[in-house]
């Protein structure tokens, strides 16, 4: 079967004088008869490319299906004399929200079904089926919950539905005590629904034609859509909003944030005749966050703020407008601590930070006269990801936390704050005999062109890089980066990735600047005119796991999605030879096209993390530089497979469909390039359990392809 040909129909625009022509922009007609079938025609090809994989990729879903305890039950979390939980069942995508009363106020330990619940009854006693969600997905091809959220009184639930993959949700209004949904209905949504303290009314957010979201409403119940209340509208195209509630429940606040600047406005349950105030009016660069605490007997505003430096202080504020000026630090700025963000509890405050590149849960004891004492939650591995799993009570006295790393799956703890006990409450399970002694976990560093040091994490089975003769040999490896956002890909656990490591393979993460693994200078060091940083961090991880005898180029496969997309397109372009393969997913490939259109989702918004190409030169010269679909050439690319979905509102359909379409045309040797489109789907994918678990499969059987690795087999045990 031969590839498709996209026909060539050159468009040029003049920009600072240069002309730039693009033979494909014609794709962008998303409605057009010509677009869906040149995608469809890319789809068949894909599918005829890869039919040899069939049986992999079966094998792979069989494999992950196995290794999965289908029908289980989260650990519930407490909230409002009730315990609340997921259940999922065997076959089917979704699984349902529950909950049941708290039998004993004073016991904290969550309740625990027998292990062998049937899954047609309740797994615990008086359960309550909140929201069955394959009942609500019935008859649609896609299915997304946007939010949920239980009124104060705890009788309404208001919750939202995606069934496009747009990410414009339709929010209603459940009677918990009847089961009947209200009359109230709200359209194109942007996520869920924030309850105010009485549960009266709720508020939400919407998005302009630009996807940016700019506006606040307050809807009472009972009324229409029509009829609700324009709280907040954000003028500033860079700027962005969203609305919640303290965990005290005396504050709803609503934020406005630019990539670089923060503006916070709260509206006092305790005087609401005051109506909504601004905390701390917006400054250029200065970023800050708002939460409510107790603190030496106060009421306190806490302020996560960079007014002292790049990586944050903790400081505190009155309950009232106030400057920056004015904040009075309760944790100083320390350039090698991040701070990342606070939860604020009666009797105590949990801070999330990282230093050297590790996630850490920092423990502020509170008492009569302010900070009691001050400590780190501790764990023994050497590359880990902690953080907090949900833990909605104010004056709850244990804190939920959650732990994982690259071989230790997801794991939920309760840690009692005054005796300081640790308590496991469950680790996911695994099924099959899995044991994670039986991998190994390292993490790396590699030196990049300027000479910083860029670390990796990196897992593989124990005993795959035994040679024969004795000694440690190369291993087939998976590289994943993304970079960008001060996003930070912190170790974590995957059922599906065990069919990868199982095989021989190893799979490592590449930290590279434009996260945040490192600190906020990890994250400027890798944006705007130091975003060539990103790949050249890539780049040298890659040399280092080939220098340093992990791997070899033959066998090594990169992966990225999204903006780690674009980090694919640009070592692709840059280091072609490094690579056995390079799967982008839902990738910003056209980085340039997109940021030159300002009616486009997102551009605006995006000028601090990328630049303002239309309005400035060297802004367009720069990204000119490196943006893949410009920079493609007649080079020998290793096989590359793009994947994507036609509803995607983040990175449209169209920047991987033209940059296939230009590979074709202009890259020389294999020009091995593959298109996937889903053609009902959105940024992240199909949706369902079992959709996620073949479309997983697909490209690891691919992968597997590349890495020489397809006709090795594994065994899942009893």
């Amino acid at each position: 079967m031969q590839p498709p040909v996209a026909d060539k129909r050159p468009t040029s625009t003049v920009i600072h004088g240069h002309t730039r022509t693009d033979d494909y922009e014609w794709l962008r007609e998303k409605d057009s008869p010509d677009v869906t079938a040149y995608l469809e025609a890319e789809n068949a090809y894909t599918q005829e490319r890869t039919a040899h994989l069939a049986d992999l990729r079966q094998s792979i879903f069989d494999e992950i299906k196995a290794r999965t305890l289908e029908t289980d039950l989260s650990v519930p979390t407490r909230n409002r004399g009730y315990w609340y939980y997921g259940r999922s069942f065997e076959g089917k995508e979704y699984g349902a929200s529950c909950r049941v009363p708290v039998a004993d106020p004073d016991d904290w330990t969550p309740p625990r079904p027998a292990e062998d619940t049937d899954p047609d009854k309740p797994a615990l006693p008086g359960e309550e089926v909140l929201l069955d969600l394959d009942a609500l997905a019935q008859g649609h091809e896609f299915f997304s919950v946007g939010g949920s959220a239980v009124s104060p009184d705890t009788k309404l639930l208001a919750y939202s539905t995606d069934v496009v993959g747009d990410e414009r949700y339709t929010i209603r209004v459940k009677d918990l005590t009847t089961g009947e949904l209200r009359e109230d209905e709200i359209v194109g949504a942007l996520g869920g629904a924030t309850w105010d303290r009485a549960g009266e009314n709720f508020y939400y957010t919407t998005v302009d034609d630009a996807w940016r979201a700019d506006k606040i409403w307050r809807h009472r119940l009972g009324t229409t859509q029509a009829d609700d209340e324009l709280v907040h509208h954000e003028t500033d195209g860079r700027f962005w909003v969203g609305v919640g509630r303290t965990r005290s429940d005396r504050f709803l606040v609503i934020a406005s944030g630019s990539k670089t600047t923060s503006e916070y406005r709260y509206l006092d349950a305790d005087s609401p005749g005051d109506g909504w105030q601004v905390f701390a009016e917006r400054r250029e660069g200065l970023e800050y966050s708002l939460d409510h605490a107790v603190v030496a007997g106060a009421d306190t505003f806490l302020v996560l703020h960079n007014q002292a430096g790049p990586d944050f202080e903790l400081g505190t504020a009155p309950i009232a407008p106030t400057p920056a000026e004015e904040w009075q630090p309760l944790i100083a700025h320390d350039p090698a601590v991040r701070l990342e963000d606070v939860d604020a509890f009666a009797g105590h405050l949990v801070v999330h930070q990282r230093s050297q590149g590790l996630t850490q849960l920092r423990i502020l004891e509170l008492g009569e006269q302010g900070v009691d004492d001050d400590y780190l939650v501790e764990f023994d591995h050497e590359v880990y990801t902690v953080g907090s799993a949900g833990s909605p009570g104010f004056h709850q006295p244990v804190v939920r936390l959650g732990y994982t790393t690259m071989a230790v799956p997801s794991s939920v703890y309760d840690y009692d704050v005054r005796s300081r006990e640790l308590t496991l409450l469950r680790r996911a399970p695994v099924l099959g005999g899995y044991d994670p002694a039986d991998y190994e976990e390292h993490r790396l560093w590699a030196t990049a062109d300027d000479g910083e040091r860029v670390p990796i994490s990196i897992v593989a089975k124990r005993g795959s890089r035994e040679a024969e003769g004795g000694g440690t040999g190369p291993v087939p490896t998976l590289l994943y980066g993304y970079g960008a956002y001060e996003t930070s890909i912190d170790p974590y656990f995957s059922i599906a990735r065990l069919s990868l490591l199982d095989r021989g393979a190893a799979f490592a993460i590449a930290h590279v600047r434009g996260g945040g693994e490192m600190g906020r200078r990890w994250y400027d060091e890798g944006k705007l005119f130091s975003k060539q940083n990103s790949f050249s961090d890539f780049i040298a991880c890659a040399r280092h796991l080939v220098d340093t005898g992990w791997t070899t180029p033959d066998t090594l496969v990169a992966e990225g999605a999204s903006a780690g997309g674009l980090l694919m397109g640009a070592v692709a372009n840059q280091a072609p030879e490094l690579f056995a393969g390079v799967v982008a997913g839902v990738p910003f490939v056209d980085a340039l096209t997109t940021m030159l259109d300002a009616t486009l989702p997102l551009t605006v918004t995006e000028y601090d993390e990328w630049g303002n190409p239309e309005a400035d030169p060297a802004v367009y010269d720069y990204m000119a530089g490196y943006a893949p679909y410009d920079n493609v050439a007649a080079a020998d690319y290793p096989p590359i497979l793009a994947e994507t979905s036609l509803n995607d509102t983040r990175v449209l359909y169209v920047e991987p469909a033209k940059w296939v379409a230009k590979l074709r045309a202009t890259a020389v040797g294999r020009r091995d390039v593959l298109l996937r489109t889903e053609m009902s789907a959105g940024h992240g994918g199909v949706s369902g359990r079992y959709k996620a678990w073949h479309d997983r499969s697909f490209s690891l059987a691919w992968m597997l392809d590349r890495m020489g690795l397809a006709g090795r087999g594994t065994a899942v045990g009893p």
